[in-house]
């Protein structure tokens, strides 16, 4: 599988999604904000964590708008599948390939902590190297994770069994919970927790392992 991992100006995860999609067997190149075009055969976009741009205006939102963002969107409509944690996450909501909004955190506090995650669904290829109801400790890093979709969204997500994270015991406010969401599709998910985070046990854990695992393993099968 190819891999692209956009960096932004206040991107700090960007070599930790590279370092966890090499160590599942990726190959993985950087690109630049400024870039308007993904590298040649590209197959999922990564958008790491951190703080594009300072986080000002809104976190993700002038990140949103950067030439790489509408490469990125034209690589997701094209079919191709993209991954966003934390900020990233905050990027794809901004752009409109995932539904809702990241809000400041209810308790108004920067969180920086292991936390618990039940797997919502195992139906797609993210989360298809564990089970629906099996819980993971990955650990949290943001200021704005406080999830908001309106009533009739929240529907669409769970009828169409598109909530693939949530939180066991909800840190930040997160409408239903919610930690992470696939597009309609299935090939787009964002989340707020950081399983680039938990790849080895010098980091306090491995239960990130599976989602990168899974996601190479498809496209082996394939």
């Amino acid at each position: 599988m190819k891999a692209a991992v956009i960096v932004f100006p206040g991107s700090n995860c960007d070599r930790d999604m590279a370092d966890a999609l090499r160590k599942a067997g990726a190959d993985v190149q950087m690109v630049w904000h400024k870039d308007a075009a993904l590298p040649s055969g590209v197959d999922l976009v990564a958008v790491p964590g951190g703080f594009s741009f300072g986080d000002y205006l809104r976190c993700g939102a002038i990140a949103a708008n950067s030439p790489v963002c509408q490469a990125l969107v034209r690589h997701v409509e094209r079919g191709g599948y993209a991954l966003g944690v934390c900020n990233g996450f905050q990027v794809l909501t901004e752009t409109g390939l995932l539904p809702g909004a990241l809000m400041r955190n209810a308790g108004l506090k920067f969180l920086c902590k292991p936390v618990g995650l039940r797997v919502a669904t195992a139906d797609s290829a993210f989360t298809n190297t564990y089970h629906a109801g099996q819980t993971l400790t990955v650990p949290i890093a943001h200021h704005d994770g406080n999830y908001y979709v309106d009533d009739a969204t929240l529907d669409t997500l769970q009828g169409e069994d598109r909530v693939a994270f949530t939180y066991t015991d909800n840190p930040n406010g997160s409408r239903a919970d919610i930690a992470g969401v696939l597009s309609a599709n299935r090939r787009v998910l964002g989340m707020m927790p950081h399983p680039e985070r938990a790849i080895e046990t010098l980091q306090g854990g491995t239960d990130g392992q599976g989602l990168f695992a899974g996601l190479i393993g498809r496209f082996v099968a394939a």
